[in-house]
């Protein structure tokens, strides 16, 4: 059997050719813009002690139309895909009132598909994925008598996106993204502490379902909650500090990735602005944007202006190469846009953001590089950080960590927090393992009041010097 267009859930009530003239006519006073229609369907299903507590569906469509001239941007969206919403927000671009310049290139059509157009919503029934959380709660409660409460939670969701642009691109994408979380709470002589894991990413629910995958779920997140149950507080002070490979990247996202962002560098609010060709980052720092990946959660065909996605390198053996670009930065910065143009959905103007942002693995062993540790931490997993785009400083609070003493594991430590800032941190590097990770999937970046998926990565890294601030 043919499945049906996908772009059929965008035109029920108008017809392509229109939205084309359309689109043309709205934005025929401006230098640039796009029309970007979307219909998405999301669920969410949550199992808490013993028993469902939410099952959430959602199904929406509308448009975000854009109109740009110089500097000055005018966005109108509306809740429907129709001709006369789009007329209306038409009208409302015309405050601009701008002269009409010289659009901007197209990027070339790329609708690669990387991933069906099948949607995970329909792959299964109601039953099944209520069955799978719980089957996750039981197995989870079995396995150990400290265990005192599980959480699980599935959710999915299946986008399609089309854009439209008055000098004539059409570029479109189909997007489907899920995800599913186990959170454990332990306890053991009145003390209780909890351990997590997420996985997921750009593909349907099949893995998720598979017994390997739900398992390993549970064992991750039980050894986190019954480590964390032997935990000491964490000293403060200056230490060496090893970072774990994967899901640790999201201190560089925050700490670098963030300011590497084109409208802070242009705008000149970025601790990184005016930067290229310095050095940046110890010799051996390669550091990417890449959202070209197949079946990753910060992967996009293009992204949410039409631009291919690709690999952007930001930067090359500690060398800043460049920085993530939208259409709007790009042009205005006069370098290409890299596939960077996000926004939250239809109701949201684009932005420069991050897609899947990593450092490139090194050469060094992981073991090697914990025998140089004599004082220090060993911080294997991250919970959340913030970050000061100006200085570049940041604040990370550690899941999972543990001392190191002369090379080898102690105790493991709770209440560490690493601080310091990012256009020094990456100096103070001193070793990349050979063993680059990405994240596993659970990744979402806010910025701007928007909330977009984006995946994280790294070797395990040794920085010499970061300041722990912990409670002992």
């Amino acid at each position: 059997m043919t499945s049906p267009d996908p772009r059929s859930l965008l035109y029920r009530q108008l017809d392509p050719a229109r939205a084309q003239a359309l689109t043309a006519d709205a934005l025929a006073r401006c230098d640039d813009g796009e029309l970007y229609m979307q219909f998405i369907a999301s669920e969410t299903f949550a199992f808490d002690d013993g028993r469902l507590k939410t099952a959430d569906y959602s199904r929406d469509a509308g448009f975000g139309l854009r109109g740009v001239s110089g500097e000055m941007t005018g966005f109108a969206h509306a809740n429907e895909i129709s001709e006369e919403a789009i007329r209306r927000a038409g009208e409302t671009l015309q405050l601009l009132d701008p002269a009409k310049g010289q659009p901007a290139a197209p990027p070339r059509a790329n609708n690669r598909h990387l991933y069906t157009d099948a949607s995970p919503l329909d792959a299964l029934g109601f039953a099944e994925k209520v069955r799978l959380l719980e089957t996750i709660d039981a197995a989870a409660r079995a396995r150990d008598p400290r265990v005192v409460q599980v959480t699980a939670s599935l959710a999915g969701s299946w986008s399609v996106v089309e854009i439209v642009r008055a000098d004539g691109f059409v570029g479109h994408d189909v997007r489907p993204l899920v995800r599913l979380n186990v959170s454990i709470v332990a306890e053991q002589n009145g003390r209780r502490e909890t351990g997590s894991f997420g996985i997921g990413g750009r593909r349907l629910y099949d893995d998720l379902f598979e017994p390997a995958t739900w398992n390993r779920a549970i064992d991750t997140a039980l050894a986190q909650a019954l480590t964390n149950l032997e935990s000491v507080p964490a000293p403060a002070g200056e230490f060496t500090v090893l970072l774990g490979p994967g899901w640790p990247g999201v201190l560089l996202h925050e700490a670098v990735g963030h300011g590497l962002e084109g409208d802070f560098n242009r705008k000149g609010t970025s601790a990184f602005s005016g930067r290229i060709g310095e050095r940046v980052g110890a010799p051996g720092v390669t550091v990417v944007d890449d959202g070209s990946i197949s079946g990753r959660r910060g992967s996009l065909s293009i992204d949410d202006e039409g631009t291919p996605t690709q690999e952007t390198v930001l930067i090359e053996d500690g060398i800043l190469k460049g920085y993530m670009q939208d259409r709007l930065n790009a042009r205005l910065m006069g370098v290409p846009a890299t596939g960077n143009g996000r926004r939250e959905n239809y109701a949201h103007a684009p932005m420069p953001r991050m897609t899947n942002t990593f450092m490139k693995a090194g050469k060094d062993d992981p073991a090697e590089l914990l025998s140089r540790v004599k004082n220090g931490i060993f911080a294997k997993s991250f919970g959340g950080g913030q970050v000061d785009i100006v200085s570049g400083k940041f604040v990370f609070s550690c899941t999972e960590a543990y001392r190191v003493e002369n090379g080898r594991l102690g105790a493991p430590i709770k209440g560490a927090t690493l601080i310091g800032d990012g256009p020094s941190v990456l100096t103070r590097v001193t070793g990349i393992g050979n063993d680059m990770e990405l994240d596993e999937g659970v990744g979402i970046c806010g910025k701007g009041g928007q909330s977009v998926p984006a995946g994280v990565g790294q070797p395990s890294l040794l920085v010499e010097g970061l300041t722990v601030g912990g409670t002992a």
